[in-house]
């Protein structure tokens, strides 16, 4: 007959205070990316990078299922000496009769360290159990046990532990939220060093001690509005870093205003658009990028694989893509993503779609967008929603996971092209 008196049974939520706990966790979180290799850190997604480390450091609340308890009965020895209830000529020590006990198994799921914290609310009843790896286990033991008195005892320690984990979880839902960012803001942080370090020796004039299959650093030319670069995001190795010219966020968010504006004169001159097709859109945007940029933008020109409306180049490198499309249903845009994704090669980090409907319920449109763009395959996340009908999102690369792209999805509603007439010719 299986026994617990080899097992401790102990206070749980007593060992360790949430908010000295938390920051523990949080000062260890960082320090794990401050002593990563300073390549593999450059090399890595920090998304990626950054969910990782959420993984490892969220805690889980721990769930109980009473409804799958699982009780066994044996006889045990009890000491009564200290039960003053009862008449023992000699209390100087144990004082054994026998007894019965009944041994609880609870199953949970979740984080087990969590029953050892103390929450920021108690109310100093804390129950007690041994933890196993996935089950709390406690006995209940008395004399003249009854059924009813044993599931008293059960129910009443099943509600405590819920109370404790229920204020757990009050004080975690705040910790957790705040991991993404904060690994984040630590990865860019030591990313941001690392590559101004790799600058300051770069313009120092001296030349450099050579390091096995170490590259250069390369940045990429001023354009007329400076097209600064930017680290991309690399896949992970600890290969050494090769920093490859992209556009800062600043100049993708000036790309996409210029786009935009465009938009806005085709909404106040609905009769000068309204027979516009996918070659004639793209041509008003590239005179308008033009105007703006001294890179070159082409149409219809050749990058990676197949063709792009719109492609931004700096030194003879794409820094950004861009496609117009009209609606065609969910099916044709999700095809569209997969275009703009072939186009993009491994140095490729940012694009835009701009998705041109002419469809009578535009809001339809704007749903099925919103809702069929997370089941692409090569979607990692939303990174904002920028208006009701605009979202940038970010995905990985298709030959590479870790190397992400942000793509911009612009949808406007535009005039409905009128069909031209035929008119047939007869005789007189």
């Amino acid at each position: 007959m299986r026994g617990y008196g080899s097992l401790q049974e102990d206070y749980l939520f007593h060992k360790g205070d949430w908010f000295a706990t938390q920051e523990g966790w949080k000062k260890k979180l960082v320090e794990s990316i401050e002593t990563m290799n300073g390549d593999e850190l450059l090399n890595t997604s920090t998304s990626d990078l950054a969910k990782y480390y959420v993984s490892e450091y969220e805690l889980i609340i721990p769930k109980i299922y009473a409804d799958e308890i699982v009780v066994d009965q044996r006889e045990t020895q009890i000491d009564i000496s200290q039960d003053r209830n009862r008449y023992i000529r000699d209390r100087s020590g144990p004082y054994y009769i026998a007894g019965t006990s009944v041994d609880v198994d609870l199953p949970f799921s979740g984080n087990k360290v969590a029953f050892d914290i103390q929450p920021s609310t108690r109310n100093f009843n804390n129950p007690r159990a041994y933890v196993g790896n996935d089950v709390l286990k406690f006995s209940v033991t008395g004399t003249d046990l009854t059924s009813e008195q044993v599931k008293q005892e059960v129910d009443r320690r099943i509600a405590s532990i819920n109370e404790h984990l229920g204020w757990l979880s009050n004080d975690a839902r705040g910790y957790n939220s705040g991991l993404e960012a904060l690994a984040t803001q630590t990865i860019e942080r030591r990313k941001e060093k690392l590559l101004k370090d790799k600058s300051l020796v770069a313009g120092l004039g001296f030349k450099m001690k050579a390091r096995p299959g170490a590259a250069e650093t390369f940045a990429a030319r001023s354009v007329r509005r400076n097209i600064r670069p930017a680290t991309p995001k690399p896949s992970a190795s600890r290969a050494p870093y090769k920093p490859e010219p992209t556009l800062t966020n600043d100049d993708y968010e000036h790309i996409l205003r210029v786009l935009e504006n465009m938009v806005q004169v085709m909404e106040q001159s609905p009769g000068a658009f309204r027979e516009i097709d996918e070659e004639s859109l793209r041509t008003h945007f590239l005179v308008q990028l033009n105007g703006h940029f001294s890179g070159d933008a082409t149409g219809e020109t050749f990058n990676y694989e197949g063709k792009t409306d719109i492609l931004i180049k700096a030194d003879g490198r794409n820094i950004f893509v861009g496609e117009c499309k009209f609606w065609t249903g969910e099916k044709g845009y999700l095809e569209t993503l997969d275009q703009v994704l072939s186009y993009l090669s491994w140095r490729d980090t940012k694009a835009a779609i701009l998705m041109f409907s002419r469809n009578k319920d535009f809001t339809s449109v704007l749903e099925k967008i919103a809702n069929s763009t997370p089941n692409h395959p090569n979607f990692k996340k939303q990174v904002k929603q920028r208006s009701e009908s605009s979202w940038t999102h970010l995905f990985g690369h298709k030959d590479d996971a870790n190397r992400e792209i942000f793509v911009t999805i612009q949808a406007y509603n535009v005039p409905e092209r009128i069909e031209p007439r035929i008119r047939t010719l007869g005789r007189k």
